[in-house]
């Protein structure tokens, strides 16, 4: 996985979330390139979060995500396992602590964030609303207009009466997160012409790359959209635990068990009917 696959994963996540509070695990971000977790560490894009109450079993391939027992020890931390109910040869399970590490972001972290990256001053938090958030007023040479962030199924930048995803102007790679003013100013501003750099230099096909590979998975069929789909099954309450759902659910959809189960870590739990 490179750093812009980890970058797109936390999007799609947090998107999902409509920009609220998203965990991930000690296990996620061991699937994810070192430098990248450094980076997205350093620069607060990603903050540390309470610490989870079960965990992703390591007794066995299947990976199934289970509550975590403790049992006091005099001295020391306490003893942590898992009890598999799944298998018969498998019994309990010692976790290790830092399986339980957990870390965050949010629609208002990251708009944190792109403030400070552009110089911006964020207005009073109660200016933001569930999905919104106001960044900043960000100033071209002719206009000037207020950022906001736009979490409605996927994330976006609006200004000046114009919307853009939001991977096009925030980018993650081995080195941290950068972001592209001169796009945003573009859009302000009105102008139209070719960047700068021009068609063909590596800052215009790293662009072209990143909006291809977003069409590509935001297309009917795509993977976010059978992300969402197997969102939208868990939701409706017909299955008891996210691994069943996930196991009769995947080959329908066309998509393996783990992508299907990495689909469902921290959704909601369904709403009981009424």
């Amino acid at each position: 996985m490179t750093p812009e696959d980890t970058f797109i994963e936390i999007l799609d996540r947090l998107a999902a979330l409509q920009g609220a509070s998203t965990l991930f695990s000690a296990y996620d971000l061991a699937q994810w390139p070192d430098e990248a977790v450094s980076a997205m560490k350093a620069q607060k894009f990603i903050t540390r979060a309470r610490a989870a109450s079960s965990a992703v079993c390591p007794g066995c391939e299947e990976e199934c995500v289970m509550p975590v027992h403790a049992i006091p020890v005099s001295s020391g931390e306490p003893a942590l396992f898992i009890v598999c109910d799944k298998r018969d040869d498998i019994g309990r399970v010692p976790v290790p602590v830092s399986r339980l590490e957990q870390w965050q972001t949010s629609g208002a972290s990251i708009a944190d964030l792109l403030a400070g990256m552009l110089g911006l001053q964020r207005p009073n938090m109660g200016s933001s609303t569930a999905g919104r958030w106001e960044i900043g007023m960000l100033k071209g040479k002719k206009n000037s207009s207020q950022l906001i962030l736009v979490a409605d199924g996927t994330l976006t930048l609006s200004l000046a009466n114009h919307s853009i995803p939001l991977t096009q102007v925030l980018a993650l790679d081995a080195h941290g997160l950068t972001v592209d003013e001169h796009v945003l100013l573009r859009i302000l501003d009105g102008d139209e012409r070719e960047p700068s750099a021009g068609i063909g230099s590596p800052v215009w096909r790293k662009q072209q790359a990143k909006a291809a590979a977003d069409a590509r998975h935001n297309q009917p069929g795509g993977s976010r959209d059978k992300q969402q789909q197997i969102r939208d099954i868990w939701a409706t309450g017909k299955y008891s635990s996210r691994d069943r759902c996930a196991e009769d659910e995947c080959e329908a959809l066309g998509i393996s068990f783990s992508a299907a189960r990495k689909a469902l870590r921290n959704t909601p739990d369904p709403t009981p009917s009424t």
